[in-house]
């Protein structure tokens, strides 16, 4: 049964925040659970965030609420079953430029110790990203 594992999370690095207000727009927000905030990344293509978790786990869904008109367009996700080794591509996905909650299936449920999503382009002219919500689904290896 799949579960929330952001509290696996380890370390997570983004790689900007808007006019690097991380009060008001870090990566803080991704995980908090409040409707009214966000991490928002400064412009510029590609954006991405990067978790390192605790212990190995097995990824099944990707769960993310885009802010309409700054929505990844071209996306994938990376990972490694090594802290630190280089990344292979998982997944690529294609989200609708909406506010609503969208749910990726990762197929074959790959095992990573850390996960890249990467953000290649954007709905918004500049390239930002503005996301509410951040949730990955999956279970702990045994």
């Amino acid at each position: 049964m799949a579960a929330s594992l952001v509290g696996k999370c380890a370390q997570v690095r983004v790689s900007s925040v808007l006019n690097r207000d991380v009060k008001q727009f870090g990566k803080k927000h991704l995980f908090d659970g409040k409707e009214d905030t966000c991490w928002n990344s400064d412009q510029g293509s590609p954006q991405w965030i990067e978790i390192q978790f605790q212990t190995s786990l097995k990824l099944q869904e990707l769960h993310i609420q885009f802010q309409g008109g700054f929505a990844g367009r071209e996306c994938s996700i990376e990972g490694s079953e090594v802290p630190g080794r280089e990344m292979k591509k998982i997944a690529e996905f294609y989200p609708e430029d909406v506010n609503s909650l969208q749910i990726f299936q990762l197929p074959g449920e790959p095992t990573v110790a850390s996960l890249k999503i990467l953000f290649l382009n954007s709905t918004d002219f500049f390239g930002r990203i503005t996301i509410y919500k951040l949730d990955i689904k999956g279970q702990e290896v045994s």
